[in-house]
């Protein structure tokens, strides 16, 4: 599998000069900028970076696991021309998998929360994909849109389940594809810290053991939760799950168990804290106003815990984290002051920055 995935993300490419044409949606993905984050970095007087996966063909960090597990799967035989991938998503990882199934000839059909955005449904619909919208209920329950996604693809002939959550052939892509990327834009500067949040776990597992062998431990890892996740509690109490209560607005992160995924770097990070949905909302509408840049709720959270561990480490630290998605897939629900009023977080916008709340 390493040979056909490192193929896939890795083939010509080179960060000192512009890649050559690609062979078809696969070879599109990676090799997305390392985005200094101007103002942010002056007001800590550190160093802070954004990987731009919202620049990946699909539009997220999830192609490339929607890449990896493809991939996988056609190297061990278990996908075969014309046949289905099946998947339980809450959108991104469904959208570059209806991508790839696209280019590689593949129908697609996804199992994903109602609680999701309707952009991300109608994206679905419009790639061709199989939606199966279903209610919102606990991993534990039968009903959970990941058992419903595993037992479609048990009665069908010639399908896989990809099972994002726990097929580690979704940290590998991040560990032979991001985790070398970052590494290679950072190489002259160094880096102290990489964070992010995680819904299957694949992006910080896969890029925080590849930055950890490369800087012999030198480079920490950190995971950032948003409200409702276990997963930040976890790795402060030393190990003890506690029973998931809360939410948050932010999609696709967050989780109430360690996945396989998460399983492969969770002894080796370094610390882990929740980040308020406040801070969330007021850094979507920050970065839009200050770097210019369009970020949805996750990738919002994740610069608010960058901005965080780059106070915790000290000025002249270096940070780096992960845009995973632009913000038109949630544009209805984050630039809506009635949607934000109803989550109680309109009051999150500086005043300055409500101009940017347009839709009602």
């Amino acid at each position: 599998m390493l040979s056909a995935v490192r193929a896939a993300f890795r083939r010509g490419r080179s960060f000192s000069s512009v890649p050559g044409p690609t062979a078809g949606f696969t070879e599109a993905v990676g090799n997305t900028p390392l985005i200094y984050l101007k103002h942010l970095s002056e007001r800590t007087g550190s160093s802070i970076y954004g990987k731009a996966e919202f620049q990946n063909p699909g539009g997220s960090v999830k192609d490339r696991a929607a890449v990896g597990v493809v991939r996988d799967a056609e190297d061990r035989g278990e996908l075969k021309p014309g046949g289905t991938v099946v998947e339980g998503t809450a959108g991104n990882t469904g959208i570059g998998l209806a991508h790839v199934c696209r280019a590689r000839g593949y129908k697609c059909v996804i199992f994903m929360p109602n609680t999701q955005s309707q952009e991300k449904i109608d994206l679905l619909r419009m790639l061709g994909a199989e939606v199966h919208a279903v209610p919102a209920v606990a991993y534990e329950n039968p009903a959970n849109y990941n058992h419903l996604a595993r037992d479609h693809a048990k009665g069908l002939s010639n399908a896989i389940w990809t099972n994002q959550f726990d097929n580690t052939a979704n940290a590998q892509a991040h560990y032979i594809s991001t985790g070398p990327e970052i590494w290679e834009q950072t190489a002259s500067s160094g880096l102290d810290a990489f964070i992010c949040s995680t819904g299957t776990g694949g992006t910080l597992a896969g890029v925080g053991k590849y930055l950890k062998e490369k800087s012999g431990g030198k480079t920490q890892v950190w995971l950032a939760d948003p409200p409702g996740s276990v997963l930040a509690s976890y790795i402060n109490s030393g190990g003890k799950l506690a029973e998931r209560s809360g939410s948050s607005i932010t999609e696709g992160i967050g989780q109430g168990r360690i996945t396989d995924n998460l399983a492969t770097i969770v002894k080796d990070l370094d610390g882990a804290f929740t980040v308020p949905d406040e801070k969330s909302i007021e850094m979507v509408y920050e970065l839009l106003d200050t770097e210019g840049l369009y970020l949805g709720a996750s990738s919002a959270l994740n610069v608010a815990a960058a901005v965080e561990l780059a106070i915790r480490l000290g000025k002249g630290s270096k940070v780096a984290t992960v845009l995973c998605d632009g913000a038109y897939r949630y544009q209805s629900r984050l630039f809506s002051k009635k949607w934000l009023e109803t989550k109680g977080l309109e009051g999150a916008i500086p005043q300055h920055l409500k101009k940017y709340a347009v839709l009602d």
